[in-house]
């Protein structure tokens, strides 16, 4: 399995990993290691360090990772490789080509390429949905996407037929370690949390603080999070200053206990411009809260009619009166909550994910 960063694994493929092992496979992890790397190695996988870095290096840089995803291909000489996230499946589907493996690649969301406006963003596009060509239209990769808007991508951008793209919704929710709770008493707490990109709706959601502190200063929202300065959408430590002075908005930093930190909560917020199909708001959905997001790919596919609400991308207003509604009719904040775990327990559970992704490495193996 090639991924761009350890923490991601955890988060997000863990359950996957530890489940093929006990099917029998021998698994392999290579990607980038940050504070994160205890932990994965604790569980006992081989683990390879690759410095895969996700913003753009230059092209010597981005040669040599190439480089050295093809090296360690070529001797580990796996049975079957899975590919998550840009690079990895730029890079990881190129060796597989030329080395002939079976290969499940998983596009959990297009990137921020495919939101860039301007002769840039188009060129952008182009010229990554001619590498996606290279690298995952031919016959031995299932290509994972986690919804249909995406899968129409893969389908006419990249070449891929529709019988070698599968749709899994998401990565999936432990129900056990996201009970149900009920809602904490006042004050009435908005809560987002991503990785603080301006893609990801960070400005509109500090825009919405305001104004509804502007209102009511007794609500509390709350931003969880960490910049991720490999990408150019990243907030800076300047724009993180501003938001502090500006005091509408707790900034909490990175959060491993986001069970706790949901259950906490009486909405969660994410008003994102596009998206694969974002945890946060699966988890939101498990933990019994109502939700406020976009409607755009990925995030409307996360919700169902009656669990929170969708309000069109970079439109703080919207996103004010989504809030404000659920801020003053607790019912129905509490109806949309228990709408949302059953959705959860419905489409989301983990092992739904799990189970899919080992039909995939089953039906992969018969490749070889």
């Amino acid at each position: 399995m090639i991924l761009n960063l350890d923490r991601p694994f955890l988060s997000h493929r863990l359950p996957i990993a530890l489940a093929a092992r006990e099917a029998g496979f021998e698994v392999h992890l290579a990607m980038a290691m940050s504070d994160g790397e205890a932990e994965v190695r604790a569980h006992g996988f081989q683990v390879h360090a690759l410095p895969i870095k996700r913003g753009r290096t230059g092209v010597f840089a981005e040669l040599r990772t190439l480089a050295k995803v093809f090296a360690l291909t070529q001797r580990v000489r796996p049975d079957i490789l899975h590919l998550v996230t840009i690079k990895p499946v730029l890079y990881g589907g190129l060796a597989a080509r030329l080395f002939g493996i079976p290969t499940l690649a998983a596009i959990p969301g297009l990137g921020s390429a495919f939101l860039m406006d301007g002769w840039k963003g188009r060129l952008m596009r182009v010229v990554l949905s001619a590498f996606y060509r290279l690298s995952v239209n031919h016959d031995r990769v299932q290509v994972v996407v986690q919804n249909p808007d995406d899968a129409q991508s893969a389908e006419t951008s990249f070449g891929v037929p529709r019988r070698r793209i599968t749709l899994v919704r998401g990565s999936g929710v432990d129900l056990e370690a996201f009970p149900r709770t009920l809602e904490p008493q006042s004050p009435v707490t908005i809560t987002m949390a991503s990785r603080l990109l301006k893609d990801k709706g960070v400005w509109e959601f500090i825009k919405a603080a305001a104004i509804v502190r502007g209102q009511n200063p007794t609500i509390r929202f709350q931003l969880a999070g960490d910049p991720d300065p490999g990408n150019p959408s990243s907030l800076t430590g300047a724009d993180l200053d501003q938001i502090r002075r500006e005091g509408h908005v707790d900034l909490l930093g990175h959060r491993s206990d986001i069970p706790n930190l949901f259950s906490a909560s009486h909405v969660v917020v994410l008003p994102s411009y596009r998206e694969g199909l974002p945890k946060v708001l699966i988890e939101a959905a498990a933990s019994g809260r109502s939700v406020v997001t976009t409607d755009v790919p990925g995030c409307r596919d996360a919700i169902a009619p009656g669990t929170g609400f969708l309000v069109p991308p970079r439109d703080a207003p919207a996103l004010v009166r989504a809030i404000q509604v659920l801020v003053e009719d607790g019912v129905l904040r509490r109806q949309m909550g228990e709408a949302g775990r059953a959705l959860a327990e419905r489409e989301f559970d983990i092992q739904r994910v799990v189970e899919a992704h080992l039909k995939i490495y089953e039906k992969l193996g018969n490749y070889r």
